[in-house]
């Protein structure tokens, strides 16, 4: 039965990525319910540093607008990019990808203070397609039918669609610059004479999370000749 089905798909995704879209999700119908307010789930400094409202640290995040062609967007992109990267080059490596978790959310929180930003989640969510595209860098994507491109260049035409539709650009720009960050300290600069692996997981989470802790962290090995054809659902 469809139920079923959904539920065994459910239950197959990869433990990040269920906890992280199930928490999305379950803002979204509270706010919908009128159990909360988008009000109390907002990043605000001054509230979080005067009335100690910490939870603004993590429901910015979680919150991606109210049911519509917007929420949808960002949640398909979530789920695919974020399960993409888990079940791919973080495979085996859960406390890896705690850590990328943790340095977006904190590079993503400090930028917000910068540029004044209410909602984090599209940023987070353009950090994961960031980092998905650049480890798939040949990966070739059709964008509703119309334009054809390399992987890579999936931020930037997201950027360019966000353009289009009126949004502001800040939160993609802000997701890119994290991306990228990342991108750089784990994929490029260890790779370098002299480089190292500044965001490796501590031992201690790696014995908590991984099936194996002494596991070698991970290798850029891009694959030439995959191809995928991707056809978003209409949105912002």
């Amino acid at each position: 039965m469809a139920h079923q089905a959904l539920l065994a798909e459910y239950l197959e995704m990869p433990p990040v990525t269920r906890a992280y879209t199930t928490a999305c999700v379950l803002t979204t119908l509270a706010v919908q319910l009128d159990l909360v307010s988008p009000f109390q789930l907002y990043f605000n400094p001054r509230l979080i540093l005067t009335r100690y409202q910490f939870w603004r640290l993590v429901t910015t995040f979680l919150f991606f607008g109210p049911v519509g062609f917007t929420f949808l967007f960002n949640l398909v992109f979530t789920y695919r990019y974020c399960r993409d990267l888990e079940d791919g080059s973080f495979r085996g490596r859960t406390a890896d990808f705690v850590v990328m978790f943790a340095f977006g959310a904190v590079s993503i929180v400090c930028s917000a203070l910068a540029v004044n930003l209410l909602f984090l989640g599209q940023a987070f969510t353009i950090m994961l397609v960031y980092v998905w595209s650049r480890r798939n860098p040949f990966i070739h994507l059709n964008f509703f039918g119309l334009l054809s491109f390399q992987a890579p260049y999936l931020p930037w035409v997201l950027l360019a669609f966000s353009l289009l539709l009126g949004n502001k650009v800040a939160v993609d720009m802000v997701g890119i610059a994290v991306g990228h960050g990342y991108f750089f300290l784990e994929d490029v600069f260890p790779q370098q004479t002299g480089g190292f692996r500044a965001l490796r997981a501590p031992r201690w989470l790696r014995v908590l999370l991984d099936s194996d802790p002494d596991a070698p962290g991970h290798v850029p090995a891009y694959r030439a000749n995959a191809r995928a054809q991707w056809d978003p659902p209409p949105g912002g």
